[in-house]
């Protein structure tokens, strides 16, 4: 039966984004062929809730509560995977998050093959350098939502040049549905929501009326799924997205810790980190001097790929930073920055092929090759930290629980060891999640040391159990010395990186 006509255009088309998104497939599954993806204790979340589903016990992690610190449709994505597949998703990590970077590699080919100014050449380059992207490859090296959501994230700017190409209801309901979407994948998809209503508000091409009504459309549709969300978290733990604290990061930090990142994304060095607040400063003030002269001067650009881009860089930026600045989480580092880096990518480049065109004739070979040079000196350095973590992970693992530190641990051994601990009595340690991929059962953390409600639990039990894992101490929580001065324990099994000890009140 041949293929349609449409088909065989698109794919003709795209042809080269295709054969990119095929070796990024293939990239990733090089870097996990050890032992699989990594797993973080987020990875564990998403697993274990996705397990839950598919066992018809609901939205609840490992211990048996409700997820809430993480939106649910990731692990919602996993549910279905393993439900279609019949298949354990940890089984299918691997192929999975291969399947999802090409994804991205193919939507950002896309993307480019709809630039105002388009060039093989450029494409070619850019696509070459996201393939190797340690950046990238980092992320899909793991089972995280950030691989899902920078899918969705290129599928918003794809519906929203439609949206800006016809204006029409429908093509603003489809942009609606994929930020809702992105919300409930990642709390930080309320960027998208930034992005599309400032695109709207700016928009010259609606009249007040038209603007107003699209605007509250969009609004609605796109943060629904996520007030729902949230609403079902505060009925089942009174929290609307898990415990928060007040930040210890300042705004200068939060800047700096940003442009380190942007250093280690433009391939530069520590030495570099100096300069970590300007670059930071100097990418957003440059990024919106674009967006105002496209919104205020140039008003055809308004509606390119390009200025979209550039309108997500600005309000991301912007979000992460001020919003590390106000709540506490991990330092702003590459993960949950990962989601700027194709913005930040595109957004530094796309101009190229525009200056090309126009420089004169005589110039036109000498930028040509400069750009090169420069493009081929990125794709290099690339390559070169590539293959140091290759070097560094070929034969250990990518970092994380699927890594030699964890399969060859002793204690790890132990407790795959049937019958070890007598049903009915709670099991503490220091290290839940660890505990729950290597046995499948749950666990409850050692009291952390500020949470008298917690240590008053902990030490009315007559019979529990610990299992203490020497690799990751927690200052938060009490230490197993400390325990021990309340509390006589013995010892069940010790081991080099740990142990499982128990108290029994009635053998004291």
């Amino acid at each position: 039966m041949p293929m349609p006509v449409n088909i065989r255009s698109f794919i003709t088309k795209h042809l080269d984004s295709l054969i990119a998104a095929i070796a990024g497939f293939f990239v990733v599954n090089i870097f996990t062929r050890y032992a699989g993806v990594g797993i973080s204790p987020d990875s564990i979340m998403y697993l274990s809730t996705a397990r839950n589903l598919n066992a018809h016990h609901g939205l609840i992690f490992f211990s048996g509560k409700p997820i809430v610190a993480f939106p649910v449709f990731f692990p919602i994505f996993l549910a279905i995977v393993q439900f279609i597949t019949h298949t354990d998703v940890l089984a299918l990590a691997s192929t999975l998050t291969g399947l999802m970077f090409a994804s991205v590699i193919f939507l950002s080919g896309v993307v480019m093959e709809g630039f105002t100014y388009p060039s093989k050449l450029y494409k070619w380059f850019i696509l070459i350098a996201l393939v190797l992207s340690p950046s990238l490859l980092e992320i899909y090296s793991m089972l995280w939502s950030e691989t899902l959501f920078m899918v969705l994230m290129l599928l918003f700017f794809i519906a929203y040049k439609n949206y800006l190409d016809t204006h029409s209801i429908k093509a603003l309901l489809w942009v609606s549905a994929i930020a809702a979407i992105a919300c409930i994948t990642r709390y930080a998809a309320i960027t998208l929501v930034l992005t599309g209503g400032l695109l709207l508000l700016c928009d010259k091409q609606l009249n007040i009326r038209k603007k107003i009504s699209h605007i509250f459309l969009f609004g609605g549709i796109s943060v629904s799924l996520l007030i729902v969300n949230i609403i079902r978290n505060s009925l089942v733990t009174h929290t609307g997205t898990g415990p928060r604290y007040k930040s210890v990061t300042s705004l200068s930090q939060n800047m700096h810790y940003t442009g380190t990142v942007f250093c280690d994304w433009f391939t530069l060095t520590e030495k570099q980190y100096g300069w970590a607040i300007i670059i930071t400063a100097l990418l957003v003030l440059a990024f919106s001097g674009i967006f105002l002269y496209n919104t205020l001067v140039r008003k055809a650009r308004f509606t390119t790929y390009e200025n979209i881009i550039i309108t997500y860089f600005i309000a991301c930026s912007l979000f992460m930073i001020l919003w590390a600045t106000v709540n506490k989480f991990e330092t702003l580092n590459n993960r949950l920055l990962s989601a700027l880096f194709i913005p930040f990518l595109l957004g530094c480049t796309y101009w190229l092929p525009m200056v090309l065109k126009y420089s004169r004739s005589r110039f036109r070979l000498i930028a040509i090759t400069l750009a090169t040079c420069v493009g081929l000196i990125f794709i290099y350095n690339e390559y070169n930290i590539d293959y140091q973590r290759y070097y560094d992970q070929g034969d250990y693992g990518v970092p994380g629980f699927t890594d030699d530190s964890w399969n060859k641990s002793p204690l790890v051994a132990t407790l795959k060891k049937p019958n070890l601990f007598k049903a009915g009595y709670p099991i503490y340690n220091n290290l839940c999640e660890g505990f729950y991929f290597f046995t499948g059962k749950g666990s409850e953390y050692i009291p952390n040391i500020d949470s008298a409600k917690q240590i008053k639990k902990f030490y009315a039990q007559k019979h529990f159990y610990i299992v203490y894992f020497d690799q990751l101490p927690d200052k938060a929580l009490f230490t197993l010395k400390q325990v021990q001065q309340q509390r006589p324990l013995k010892t069940i099994f010790q081991c080099p990186d740990g142990g499982i000890y128990e108290y029994n009140e009635k053998k004291k």
